[in-house]
């Protein structure tokens, strides 16, 4: 693999301690590039810098790979587990998570269609037979997601309220935040629940990053 960005998406991984095969090391770059290639056209991302677009998008979503893996290691009696990125834009966090956890059936949903397609060409170009991408309003979803992600897309209240009905039963909520968001969780809806709050570092991002876990209260409609 000889990518401008390999050294720092190495050095990225080790800081995070995360092991991935070389083969998913070149996808993630491959990926990034279809970011750069699409952005000078469909204005993806406001990130134009591949070095910067390493740092603030791809490293910055595998900050989250080894909490989702710790959560979806506690749970038991389940299959395949199903995610769905609201408001994923270029992929942020879900092609990250698509190609880092195969384990994961991964749907990102964009009210763009340019960026629904987007992830629907990232997909079949980078043979990724366990990512999906919609076009739609979350609010119109269904079917029951057992992780429902966002990254930087709305309020906690707006998130957890616009994407119940595609929450399934037992499932959680994970919303990528930077500060800890304490106003947006005291705005919660009286359904909904904080069960986990924890920081994330970022390698090579001087700014602070946290991983809100919500889930509906016991006996909530």
């Amino acid at each position: 693999m000889s990518h401008p960005q390999e050294v720092g998406l190495r050095a990225g991984l080790g800081e995070l301690g995360l092991d991935l095969t070389p083969e998913q090391m070149a996808t993630l770059l491959a990926y990034q590039d279809w970011m750069v290639k699409w952005n000078r056209v469909y204005n993806l991302t406001a990130v134009r810098d591949p070095q910067e677009m390493l740092t603030h998008h791809v490293l910055d979503s595998l900050a989250v790979v080894l909490p989702l893996r710790r959560y979806l290691r506690d749970r038991t009696g389940h299959d395949r587990t199903r995610l769905l990125d609201v408001g994923s834009g270029a992929g942020l966090p879900g092609v990250v998570l698509a190609i880092a956890c195969p384990e994961l059936e991964v749907s990102c949903v964009d009210t763009v269609a340019k960026k629904a397609l987007f992830i629907q060409q990232v997909a079949a170009a980078l043979r990724l037979p366990n990512l999906l991408g919609l076009h739609a309003r979350v609010e119109t979803l269904t079917q029951p997601y057992d992780v429902v992600a966002s990254r930087a897309f709305a309020s906690l209240a707006d998130f957890t309220r616009w994407s119940e009905g595609a929450l399934a039963e037992q499932g959680v909520w994970m919303a990528m935040k930077g500060k800890v968001p304490h106003d947006e969780m005291a705005a919660l809806p009286a359904g909904v629940e904080v069960f986990h709050v924890e920081p994330l570092a970022v390698p090579g991002l001087d700014a602070e990053r946290c991983l809100v876990w919500m889930r509906r209260l016991a006996g909530a409609a």
